[in-house]
């Protein structure tokens, strides 16, 4: 089985943070959301991993996939020139994808549950599509599923009437007769070409499709709010309260769980947390800061108000003029 991760989506609705680095690299608790995938392709003993790109993110996806360590791990990129859709993407990764069954993986979502039973389901069960479903409230922003017993009996995209609240998440498991079907797909009234069209094809042509529903939903981090949410949800999942790499220097620092700091940072006189992720190499000086994502290099000093809900680009100087104390060590 090999592995399929989608990166060539724009994320117009993160700019400006998307303009100067694409979407799948923005950091969640400090890891890059496209680590995050590749972590979980490789938790199913997978090391083939396709990543599907536009031409002009190849450089910065590669730099980024350097600092962890993939030594078993052979990828291939794969260039979409034009974001035409899933099943579009799906369709130039043909050739690396042969005659083997595939995970495939959306690069913008959050995944934070297994996929082993999603694998298992076409691996050892015999079903030509799994797809991880969740209930959510808001059913007419996702494609939706119908189900009957085990299997899907119908798929609709971002219904406007919803006729079920079981989205379709961005994790999926494909024979390879999902390339049959995304050939018959037409584009959609938005002008993609829809994978739920290409699994309803499944379904119409009698090749089972199957699901695993999950008690917690993966996030589609496709804005700032759920951007930040989906770093509310890590931080508390880690595995220690707090992540502070060994170089970070804290003067005079209260944190308050859960917090995640990166390398070469520098915090003084400061309340940090909770639920807060700061980047490599950022410097906070006289700072209350709490539910925010701070990205690499920040400088913020003497701020008067609290910096609450709020995402701060790589780079940001921001300098204040009162004094506010920080708290104790």
């Amino acid at each position: 089985m090999k592995g399929l991760i989608l990166c060539a989506g724009k994320g117009s609705r993160l700019y400006p943070f998307t303009i100067s680095y694409p979407k799948t690299l923005i950091p969640v608790a400090n890891v890059p959301l496209l680590h995050g995938c590749i972590d979980k392709l490789t938790e199913q003993n997978i090391s083939e991993i396709g990543i599907v790109i536009h031409p002009s993110q190849e450089s910065i996806i590669k730099e980024s996939l350097q600092k962890i360590s993939h030594e078993n791990i052979n990828i291939t990129y794969i260039y979409q020139h034009k974001p035409e859709g899933i099943a579009n993407a799906l369709l130039q990764a043909k050739d690396f994808i042969g005659q083997d069954s595939f995970i495939l993986l959306l690069g913008d979502n959050l995944i934070s549950i297994s996929l082993s039973k999603l694998k298992e389901q076409v691996e050892l069960q015999g079903n030509h599509a799994a797809l991880l479903l969740a209930e959510v409230d808001n059913p007419q922003d996702y494609g939706i599923a119908e189900v009957v017993g085990k299997k899907i009996t119908m798929l609709e995209e971002k219904p406007k009437k919803p006729r079920s609240n079981l989205a379709v998440l961005g994790a999926y498991v494909f024979s390879p007769s999902i390339f049959i079907a995304s050939e018959m797909v037409k584009p959609s009234a938005r002008g993609e070409y829809e994978i739920t069209d290409a699994i309803q094809w499944l379904i119409q042509n009698d090749y089972p499709v199957s699901f695993y529903k999950a008690e917690i939903s993966n996030i589609d981090v496709g804005t700032m709010d759920r951007w930040i949410g989906a770093n509310r949800k890590m931080l508390k999942e880690m595995p220690s309260e707090n992540y502070i790499h060994p170089s970070v220097i804290l003067k005079n620092t209260k944190i308050i769980s859960p917090v995640s700091i990166d390398q070469g940072s520098i915090l003084e006189d400061s309340v940090i947390g909770p639920y807060v992720s700061i980047g490599e190499g950022s410097t906070v000086k006289d700072c209350v800061i709490e539910d925010s994502i701070l990205l690499s290099h920040v400088h913020l000093n003497k701020l008067s108000q609290p910096i609450l809900k709020m995402v701060v680009g790589s780079g940001s100087a921001i300098v204040g003029t009162e004094e506010k104390g920080g708290g104790e060590e």
